[in-house]
């Protein structure tokens, strides 16, 4: 079944919604935060590269590279480039300039988060560089709307980045080495997603974060991420339904990152057993960022799928009045280069928000 996405199209939702005041944290609330000052996404903007720019959601990405390096002579070095133009952009987006961001949250997949750090030594802004694998986009969020929620800052930019070339070769093989992948692999996605958030001003809320706990299920295939990360999206979903005494009809869209077709639909099996059916409102980023016919088997993964996708397809049907209450669950596989090869399992996390217009 393919599904056809089209830029603008009104899937029915109104545009007067008010948002009903956070319940009051309770004993039972353990992993759920509920804002009394939810800040607002001000401002976003989603990079991809070429691959990227001809899948389904191509057409909501602000900037598509076809040069994969960037004009860079490394494409580590244009990841950099990358998640620098995605928070520029999303600061100039949010019509603010670089000396009013207080505060600068990123995350990318290379040991000691290499981009984010060269990036953050170019913008002369605090960072906090954040590792959560493929989750870091929504854990980023959490801790932005956290910080703003508490009254310590008033603007937060958070983003991630990912490249194919730079993951594949650090956490499976050399590209040069040509390996074949199994049915059941993803495709790291080159592109890069931001969102700054403010305490006042234009955009949607992130009204509350559910924060997920490590989910190992014994998954030791590095190339079988959906089924790893799938477990970990079930146990965030299950508390953040439970804490914010919703299911999954209170949501115009459930999102979840990077579990890809094959971990999608294990997804939806594990709920099911859980007594919640995840229906026409539940998508992956990963399933939806590539076609069938671009021959990425499951789908997409890494630190800039979910991100660009949000920063792009997701919050610009918000914006248009479409999507009125969303949940975002990133997803991220918190395995080494080396665990696996050593006989480890994956432990897995997932990390929640809800955004409403």
């Amino acid at each position: 079944m393919s599904i056809t996405l089209h830029k603008g199209e009104n899937c029915g939702f109104t545009e007067n919604v008010i948002v009903s005041p956070p319940p009051k944290q309770t004993s039972k609330s353990r992993q759920t935060i509920f804002f009394e000052n939810p800040p607002r996404i001000s401002g976003r903007m989603a990079v991809v590269g070429e691959k990227e720019g001809k899948g389904p959601v191509g057409a909501y990405f602000d900037k598509i590279v076809k040069d994969a390096k960037w004009g860079e002579k490394t494409f580590e070095r244009a990841e950099i480039d990358m998640l620098m133009c995605a928070i520029k952009g999303s600061i100039s987006d949010a019509d603010l300039s670089e000396t009013d961001v207080q505060l600068l949250i990123t995350g990318d997949l290379l040991n000691q988060l290499t981009s984010s750090s060269y990036v953050a030594r170019e913008l002369s802004m605090p960072h906090l560089g954040l590792y959560s694998a493929c989750s870091t986009m929504s854990e980023s969020l959490a801790i932005g709307a956290a910080f703003i929620n508490a009254g310590y800052f008033d603007t937060v930019a958070c983003a991630t980045v990912s490249h194919f070339a730079t993951a594949e070769r650090q956490f499976r093989y050399p590209l040069e080495y040509g390996c074949q992948r199994p049915p059941y692999a993803q495709w790291t996605v080159t592109g890069a997603g931001s969102s700054v958030l403010t305490k006042d001003g234009k955009g949607p809320r992130i009204t509350s974060a559910t924060l997920g706990k490590v989910i190992d299920f014994g998954t030791n295939d590095l190339n079988n991420m959906g089924a790893a990360m799938a477990p970990a999206a079930m146990s965030t979903l299950l508390s953040m339904f439970k804490e914010t005494d919703t299911s999954g009809d209170d949501y115009d869209l459930i999102l979840t990152g990077d579990l890809g077709k094959l971990g999608s639909d294990i997804l939806r099996d594990l709920m099911l057993e859980q007594g919640y059916y995840l229906g026409q409102n539940y998508i992956d980023c990963g399933n939806i960022i590539y076609d069938v016919t671009q021959k990425c088997y499951q789908g997409g993964s890494g630190a800039g799928c979910s991100a660009s996708v949000l920063n792009s397809f997701v919050l610009d049907k918000m914006e248009r009045g479409q999507y009125n209450k969303i949940a975002y669950l990133a997803t991220g596989a918190l395995m080494s280069t080396q665990s696996c090869y050593q006989g480890e399992t994956i432990p897995c996390i997932s990390h929640a928000v809800i955004i409403e217009r």
